[in-house]
């Protein structure tokens, strides 16, 4: 997260119960297990986190 330092400003874990969990940026979902019945794949949220902000 030391990249995203100067664009995010907050950072929330939400306990949840199952092991599902979703990623937002900017209140936009970018990553759902519950949606995709699946867990990512290794560097697929950090990629999309980088798509959101358009790196």
């Amino acid at each position: 997260m030391e990249q995203y330092r100067y664009d995010v400003s907050e950072i929330k874990l939400i306990p949840s119960g199952g092991g599902v969990f979703e990623v937002t940026v900017n209140d936009k979902l970018v990553f759902s297990k519950k949606q995709t019945e699946r867990h990512a794949e290794p560097g697929e949220v950090p990629q999309l986190i980088k798509k959101e902000f358009g790196f």
